[in-house]
């Protein structure tokens, strides 16, 4: 059967109405399952929330990226070796891991929508980390990039660089 019985926005599975739908011959939103025409409270860190999915302050996801485009400019001598053709596209695409997606994006999104997954309903940070290798327990680290790396910012690093701007 075709998948384009789909009326509304973003369903998948068949004969789906509404929007934000998976599985088979769903009504309404956001439902998973078959046969389904109300919308039903979310589940959150494997627990019922009691609250409808509008109901909820969500994070954004928009640093979190799986496959990024990584400039000529930006890219390192080991990325530019493992890939002698760079220069044709002007850069690669990077892949990256499950949780390395995860840490670039907890690295790069702002300390509001930080907060805004922390204080989702039903927040475990155990479930949290399982999922994407986050811990939330210990606190950040702040990090520099020096030569397409990334360091720790040490007290050992920030003396050394102090050191280098006095010199200069």
């Amino acid at each position: 059967m075709a998948k384009d019985t789909n009326t509304g926005k973003y369903n998948t599975g068949y004969r789906n109405s509404g929007d934000e739908n998976s599985g088979y011959e769903n009504s309404g939103n956001r439902q998973s399952g078959i046969f389904n025409s109300t919308e039903t409270t979310v589940r959150m860190f494997n627990k019922d929330t009691k609250l409808k999915w509008d109901d909820i302050g969500h994070p954004h996801f928009s640093e979190f990226h799986l496959n990024k485009w990584i400039a000529e400019s930006e890219m390192t001598d080991q990325e530019k070796k493992d890939d002698p053709q760079f220069f044709v596209r002007q850069g690669h695409l990077k892949t990256y891991e499950w949780e390395e997606a995860w840490a670039n994006f907890w690295r790069d999104t702002d300390e509001a929508n930080r907060k805004k997954f922390l204080n989702l309903p039903n927040f475990d940070s155990e479930i949290f980390k399982g999922i994407t290798g986050i811990d939330v327990s210990t606190p950040d680290i702040p990090t520099i990039d020096i030569g397409g790396k990334r360091y720790e910012v040490s007290d050992d690093l920030k003396k050394a660089l102090k050191k280098l701007k006095e010199v200069k």
